[in-house]
Formats: C-alpha cells, structure tokens, sequence
C-alpha cells in the first residue's frame, strides 16, 4: 500500500504565487493621474554626480523653489497657472493641468549639498548634485595589557 502525503495549503501558496505576479504585472502599465499638475522627474547619477531632471514646461523659472534640507531631503515647489489673455471665452475641451505642486526626495548621504548646480531650460529643470568621498570610519588603537 502507497502513503500519499495529503497537503492542503500547498495550492493555496501556489494560487497566491500566481496571485501576487498577475497584479505585480498589472501594476507596472498603471499610471494615476491626479488633479493638480505633477512634474515627471528623472534621477540618475554617474561616477562623479547625481543629475535630477523635472519636467516643468510653462511655468517661468521664477516660480519654481529648488531646496536641501540638512536632513538631505530635496524639495520641488511650484504653480503652472492657467494661461489668460483676459478675454472672456468659452471653454470647449481642457487637457493640460494646472496648480502647485511639491515633490520631495530623499538623497543619498554621500553628496555634496553645499555643491548644487541647478539650470532651467525648455522645460527641464536639470539639478546636479557632487558626489562627495565617504568619511572613514574612525579607527582606535587600543593598547593590550
């Protein structure tokens, strides 16, 4: 006679599995839309910098605040205003959005805040942060009696 071992939650860990992957794969091609205006942002970064850059068209650099906190938290901040050329007229289909907007991120500790450059140009905001060298930890001799 043949034992045949009886598990019950082995198909449920697979179904989860399954589960889990379909919504991982839903998720990817999801994009929400809010209703106030949000930058698209792109970071990378290379042996000697990290580079952000923010899509920001239609709005005058003027009206944009770029800051580092020291707790290494760089802030976004803005408006896109509604462009008005003071006539009175009917809308009829409106596409672009408008508002403020705040978008923060949290930067490595190994860069150099003190050393930004920061240009705007076509739209694009283009930030670009020193990498700075990794302090060393501290060493200390101890004598052995």
């Amino acid at each position: 006679m043949t034992l045949l071992r009886f598990e019950p939650y082995r198909s449920f860990e697979t179904m989860f599995k399954r589960m889990n992957q379909f919504i991982n794969e839903f998720e990817k091609g999801i994009n929400i839309e809010t209703g106030s205006f949000t930058p698209r942002v792109d970071i990378f970064e290379d042996n000697d910098n990290l580079y952000l850059v923010a899509e920001i068209p239609g709005i005058p650099k003027g009206d944009v605040k770029v800051t580092i906190s020291e707790d290494n938290i760089l802030t976004l901040k803005g408006e896109k205003k509604v462009q008005s050329d003071g006539e009175n007229k009917t809308s009829i289909r409106n596409e672009r959005i408008f508002g403020s907007f705040d978008r923060s991120f949290v930067l490595p500790e190994n860069l150099d805040i003190n050393n930004v450059v920061a240009n705007y140009n076509d739209g694009l905001l283009n930030i670009t942060i020193k990498k700075k060298e990794p302090e060393k930890p501290k060493e200390i001799d101890i004598n052995i009696e």
